[in-house]
């Protein structure tokens, strides 16, 4: 596999990424394209592409100076195993350091462990952090 990680949002294949997305991706299931779209244009994605398919996505909101919220995390059921996920991680962190950004956040129901490889872990105060939800 030769990996290939890049920001430019004219390489992503926003059909590709809403299909994941809205098709199997636990947390987006049923995600319209409309909404994808708007995401993507609101944030800093990220692809990953092998011999130039893509075969991973990630996206980060962020003001690129103190925050960063790390999410829709996907990488193809047929890469996964081959070192995509680690790739993403890997390159968002970088970014993230580059531009100066002093706290990112993120949530995970199965990949912990790929998280913490770059420094991820449980808040330490919980108590502090508080969580609105808004119903569709």
């Amino acid at each position: 596999m030769t990996l290939e990680v890049s920001t430019d949002p004219a390489r992503l294949d926003v059909g590709l990424i809403h299909r994941w997305l809205s098709e199997d991706a636990y947390w987006a299931i049923g995600r319209s394209r409309e909404v994808v779209e708007r995401a993507i244009e609101g944030s800093l994605s990220f692809g990953a592409y092998d011999d130039g398919r893509q075969v991973g996505y990630a996206r980060v909101v962020t003001d690129r100076a103190t925050f960063a919220w790390v999410c829709d995390v996907y990488v193809d059921r047929a890469a996964r195993g081959h070192g995509v996920g680690k790739a993403l991680v890997a390159a968002i962190d970088a970014t993230l350091r580059g531009l100066g950004v002093r706290r990112a956040m993120l949530a995970t129901e199965d990949a912990h462990a790929l998280y913490a490889a770059v420094g991820f872990a449980p808040l330490p105060d919980q108590h502090r952090w508080l969580l609105r939800t808004y119903e569709p």
